[in-house]
């Protein structure tokens, strides 16, 4: 028997939700001292191959994904649910409108990096059908400086 996903109103991000979203990537734990949520943001609204989508319950804003894409590949950053909130399907939404922003620009595949010690979101990746591929990951900043974990 299959459980029927919850229903929320996906959005892209608008001016007003600005704090409240990046409010609830600090709350999941996804913001980094050397990343700049708000900057993150504005990046990904300035051209179209990049939304934030909101996802909200009521009018509460209960969960969020970064989707682009390079031209080649898609990505997902920022996948976030409020941890009042969890294991209620939400992220399994997010990650459908993230698949079908992709689909409907043409992009064929999806990537997404885990941090490794980000242990929890395995099962979670793995049930909607993702696989890890062994991959080494090369990275520089552009602007001198040191290397981040």
């Amino acid at each position: 028997m299959t459980t029927a996903l919850p229903t929320l109103a996906i959005a892209p991000i608008g001016d007003p939700d600005v704090a409240a979203v990046v409010a609830l990537w600090q709350a999941c734990g996804l913001t980094r001292p050397w990343n700049d949520p708000a900057a993150d943001i504005a990046l990904a609204r300035q051209g179209s191959n990049a939304a934030v989508l909101i996802g909200r319950d009521g009018g509460a804003i209960v969960a969020t994904v970064l989707v682009g894409h390079d031209g080649h590949r898609g990505w997902v950053y920022y996948l976030a649910v409020d941890p009042d909130r969890r294991h209620n399907g939400y992220g399994r939404v997010m990650m459908d409108a993230a698949e079908n922003w992709l689909r409907d620009t043409g992009i064929e595949k999806l990537q997404l990096l885990v941090r490794a010690d980000n242990t929890s979101v395995k099962h979670f990746y793995q049930s909607l059908g993702y696989s890890m591929q062994e991959r080494i990951i090369y990275a520089k900043w552009l602007d001198g400086r040191e290397p981040t974990p």
